[in-house]
């Protein structure tokens, strides 16, 4: 994909820019090298931003186990839900540039550049990414007194009542929001947004689709499992190409009459920029060795997710691309910046 020149301006300063922490000298050399080889010598924060139960938080903890083990220090998982999912970034990006404070986010911290303009930190230039994670689907659902069997059924609903239905989201420029707004065009409806509060959780958007206050959500599929199952909401279609194992009797949006619809969920890691090169390079590789473990992995399958693998270069270039597919389609929507 096609990069735009503020995001090759960005990509510079995350694949070059935090090299310079690299000393010339014999001596400099020598300390950085002992700072990898050491690091970590003290606790390690990892921040989530949508709460607790959700997708971002089972993956963090699962990680965090797993690098606790690796590196014989404490991670700790902290959830910081609130201002639509940009408190968590917020607090990463004020922390110090040590490695010791991390950000697991999903792709809402490349897309939330295409959106929010406004906020105290920049998503893409204020973070170095380090990983990816996973990729799971996400599910639209409905509540069940909405009365919807089928995604046919909301489609031709939105098209009797333009601008009447209501869709939730974790959060504006969330994976949730654009998730939606791809799906809209590509079935030709229009529906009107309400995003998550500035305190709510993930458990609050699936609250208010129960209720009815929203007609419609896409969740990351392992979220509303409890409530889908319960018969509280109705699983119209997942957002992958492939059906999930963790909802097999239902179809996928393509299946469902949306030809073509592909939107997977993804997480990753984040440090905040100016984070020496040495220690983004020794997290990038810890992060893959915890990934790679066979138990983790069965794990993560159980819960619907894939492992990804990518260098931290690459994942740096996919943040990027992902960022500017979520312009694309935000302009395309005419959703307004915020």
């Amino acid at each position: 994909m096609r990069l735009s020149a503020r995001s090759i301006t960005f990509l510079s300063l995350i694949l070059v820019g935090y090299a310079g922490t690299h000393e010339d000298t014999t001596t400099g050399a020598t300390s950085l090298a002992a700072l990898a080889q050491d690091y970590p010598t003290k606790p390690v924060r990892l921040i989530e931003p949508f709460g607790a139960g959700g997708g971002p938080d089972l993956i963090a903890r699962a990680l965090a186990e797993k690098l606790s083990q690796l590196w014989v220090q404490p991670v700790t998982v902290e959830n910081m839900p609130g201002a639509g999912a940009t408190a968590g970034p917020a607090q990463v990006a004020k922390s110090p540039a040590d490695g010791y404070t991390l950000l697991i986010n999903t792709s809402a911290q490349a897309y939330s550049a295409a959106l929010l303009k406004n906020l105290p930190y920049d998503p893409l230039k204020d973070f170095i990414p380090i990983a990816p994670l996973t990729t799971q689907p996400y599910v639209l659902v409905a509540g069940k007194q909405a009365g919807f069997t089928t995604l046919g059924e909301l489609i031709a609903a939105a098209k009797a009542k333009p601008g009447e239905l209501k869709f939730g989201s974790a959060g504006i420029g969330t994976g949730t929001h654009v998730g939606v707004e791809k799906f809209n065009l590509a079935a030709g409806i229009k529906t009107v947004h309400l995003p998550a509060g500035p305190v709510d959780s993930n458990a609050d958007t699936i609250a208010n689709a129960i209720a009815g206050r929203t007609t419609y959500y896409m969740a990351p599929i392992s979220l509303p499992l409890p409530q889908i199952r319960d018969g509280k909401l109705v699983a119209l279609g997942v957002s992958t190409a492939r059906r999930s194992s963790l909802l097999p009797e239902v179809p996928t949006i393509a299946e469902a009459g949306v030809a073509g619809f592909d939107f997977p969920i993804w997480y990753g890691v984040w440090t905040p920029a100016g984070t020496p090169a040495v220690v983004v390079d020794k997290l990038a590789k810890d992060i893959a060795r915890a990934l790679a473990a066979p138990d983790l992995r069965d794990w993560l399958a159980k819960h619907g997710a894939n492992p990804m693998s990518m260098t931290q270069a690459e994942f740096a270039r996919f943040v990027l691309s992902e960022s500017e597919r979520a312009a694309q389609i935000i302009k395309a929507a005419g959703t307004k910046s915020h």
